[in-house]
């Protein structure tokens, strides 16, 4: 998968964030294999939460900032179905919102780099066509996959309560 990585707005450095998104990506399609196609590409953007609220409220009807969003391209049979040959596809679109993204990983008690790891790491599952709002099972299951991918980068658990 390529990532297409915009830095938007004043995310603090260090950390490098593409290479961040990187290895998130990287380790991610360890464990969803379906996304360690070259074919894939996707749009990431490190944004604010003023970007990020007009997407949401555009996008979405939703009038306000929220740390995360995904806009999937294609449909998960798809993506499932998809050839090792042919043209690139576009996966979707990922934005992260700076100022929400801190205040979280403030309130979390963790770096703004591992939390915006996890948020890359469940968008690019949102793209990818899984749902933690389907049932707690989808949920557990999406969770799972996150806390295997960020163990790869070396994050701990996000939720604190799962074994991997």
């Amino acid at each position: 998968m390529e990532l297409d990585i915009s830095i938007e707005a004043a995310w603090p450095s260090p950390p490098d964030w593409e290479e961040l998104a990187e290895r998130a990506a990287a380790a991610l399609a360890e464990i969803a294999p379906e996304l360690a196609s070259p074919r894939l590409s996707v749009s990431l953007l490190f944004a604010d939460d003023a970007e990020v609220h007009a997407l949401n409220r555009e996008w979405r009807g939703k009038d306000k900032p929220t740390n995360v969003l995904s806009f999937p391209m294609i449909e998960r049979d798809e993506l499932l179905s998809l050839s090792p040959d042919g043209p690139p596809e576009l996966l979707g679109d990922i934005a992260l919102a700076l100022e929400t993204c801190a205040r979280e990983a403030d309130e979390r008690g963790v770096t703004l780099e591992a939390h915006a790891a996890h948020l890359i790491v469940h968008g690019l599952l949102h793209l990818a066509g899984h749902d933690h709002e389907i049932s707690p099972a989808d949920a557990r299951a999406m969770e799972q996959r996150e806390i295997k991918a960020l163990a790869l980068v070396g994050i701990a658990d996000p939720y604190g309560d799962h074994d991997a």
